[in-house]
């Protein structure tokens, strides 16, 4: 018997309704980091999911570096890098043959590594476990049924095991994924492509000696014609993708009779095996007009789609929350409105940045066409000798941060720099001499680094002095160099000669303040 995680909230015979300044829609990694990053800024969070209990699966498993520092400030993820299969090395076959080979953080002094594998559950219990102890009151079992929308906030009515009642949010937080009871709601439908093939999900626990690398295979011997991925997973699990086609049946496919010989073709007949959890899924590319509805804000699979190859579903989502929570919270104190649109224009970016990383690997791995196939294996073949041709390999072209180059936070560049991070790009970590990490000694607003210069005074912002060191290199930095660091990490301004003033107006502008356009 299934265990409930469902409990009566007082809120259920309120009259008039309770009210409550934001509730986040979706009990996943991006609702419950949006509602952990928001807590830990002095929000009072509500969640509501129908689900009653974590995710099945491994699902999202693919964890980018970006996203573990993202989640180390959540107070999260150096527990999530211990319990995940730290990796950073891929591998490309035609057939049986190495085409080529990868190393995502070739260098070294960077805190978090490249990309840990982790089963999406993992990751959902360790969040929910900072939720609680951060307050956030979560409700299982609790499906929202209805949403009305006014200037002031949302009416929500919320279906539970002791029937519906409603509540008044002055925001809404939609993190309810793909299939978003939020989104339908509104009437509001995505735009995008949905490609013709369909790919087989499978986690099965076995003992396997294979190095922790991604493998990723065109055409192999054991599934001719088609594509497979493997990776490893904790706990002896591993996760294998395997192409498809678009002629099959979702429902056939995804038995164990089916599976079981697929697997027994690509692991060998002599090797036990136990399959865990397996799902069949289609490539989608696909986002929402606009994020923001007035008073309701879409963030994650609610918002945008992609394929899984690149392991940039969850991460974007997570990214998505970095970017809204410290927005929303400083338009809730008081902050312009206009600091939310912020929201939107950076992420539609980001989204439409991924989409086409997405759309460009599945039609690599999937082409349509006698004319596209005979390119894509002349890529292939050329790759397996030619140096030149492995960047056109392209297997799935894994998460990276998004730049914001045309934010209206930014502020332009004063002085000359030849390289280091520009503004709206999130900044590189890097060793401090004092044995700690740049970003983990970052506040939770505004900070102002400084290399060796005196550091201007500007009420609301925390200045933080670099000794000379690796974050000299990766900052472009000389003598009197200082950046100003929005609260999600990203830069708002840089300056060689930084004065009061000069970092006033670019906080002035990173808040929303000042209205300007990207120059």
């Amino acid at each position: 018997m299934l265990t409930t995680l469902y409990r009566p909230s007082v809120d259920q015979t309120a009259s008039p309704p309770a009210h409550h300044p934001v509730v986040v829609i979706g009990s996943g990694p991006v609702g419950l980091a949006a509602a952990v990053d928001l807590a830990l800024r002095g929000l009072p969070v509500v969640v509501l999911t129908a689900a009653n209990g974590y995710s099945e699966g491994s699902r999202a498993l693919c964890w980018a570096k970006r996203t573990l520092e993202i989640l180390t400030r959540l107070g999260v993820g150096q527990e999530l890098v211990a319990d995940g299969v730290t990796w950073q090395l891929g591998k490309v076959f035609r057939g049986d043959r190495q085409v080529y080979s990868f190393d995502l953080l070739p260098e070294g002094g960077h805190q978090h590594p490249a990309f840990i594998n982790l089963q999406q559950y993992a990751v959902e219990a360790a969040l929910h476990r900072q939720a609680v102890a951060l307050g956030v009151d979560i409700r299982w079992q609790s499906r929202v049924s209805d949403a009305r929308t006014a200037d002031d906030g949302v009416t929500l009515t919320i279906e539970t095991p002791d029937g519906p009642y409603t509540l008044h949010a002055a925001w809404v937080i939609a993190c309810d994924g793909a299939r978003s009871s939020l989104r339908r709601l509104l009437g509001l439908e995505f735009q995008g492509r949905v490609f013709e093939d369909r790919f087989l999900i499978a986690d099965v626990r076995m003992d396997a000696a294979f190095p922790t690398e991604r493998w990723f295979w065109f055409d192999p011997p054991f599934h001719p014609g088609q594509s497979a991925l493997l990776h490893r997973q904790p706990d002896n699990v591993w996760r294998i993708d395997l192409q498809l086609g678009w002629d099959a049946d979702p429902e056939v496919e995804r038995q164990p009779e089916r599976i079981k010989p697929r697997l027994a073709a690509m692991l060998g007949p002599d090797r036990p095996f136990e399959l865990v959890w397996a799902s069949v899924y289609t490539f989608q590319c696909r986002r929402l007009e606009r994020f923001r509805h007035g008073r309701v804000i879409f963030a994650g699979d609610s918002a945008h789609q992609v394929s899984p190859f690149g392991a940039r579903g969850a991460n974007s989502g997570i990214q998505d929350t970095d970017n809204l929570a410290w927005k929303l919270a400083a338009v809730i104190a008081g902050a312009p409105d206009r600091l939310l649109d912020s929201y939107e224009q950076e992420r539609i970016a980001a989204a439409d940045e991924n989409i086409l990383n997405s759309t460009r690997s599945t039609d690599f791995i999937s082409p349509k066409g006698v004319w596209a196939n005979a390119l894509r294996n002349a890529v292939l073949d050329l790759a397996a000798d030619h140096a030149f041709a492995r960047p056109f390999v392209n297997s799935g072209r894994l998460s990276l941060p998004s730049r914001y180059q045309t934010s209206p936070l930014s502020t332009p560049d004063e002085g000359v720099f030849a390289g280091g991070p520009p503004p709206g790009a999130p900044i590189p970590d890097a060793p401090l001499d004092d044995g700690a990490w740049l970003l983990a000694a970052l506040g939770s607003g505004f900070t102002l680094l400084a290399f060796a210069a005196d550091l201007p005074e500007v009420q609301g912002v925390t200045a933080l002095a670099v000794a000379p060191g690796v974050a000299w290199a990766r900052f472009d930095a000389k003598p009197g160099t200082a950046y100003l660091i929005r609260p999600d990490g990203h830069v708002a301004a840089r300056s060689r000669t930084p004065t009061p003033a000069w970092v006033a107006a670019a906080v002035s502008r990173a808040m929303g303040q000042t209205e300007s356009h990207h120059p």
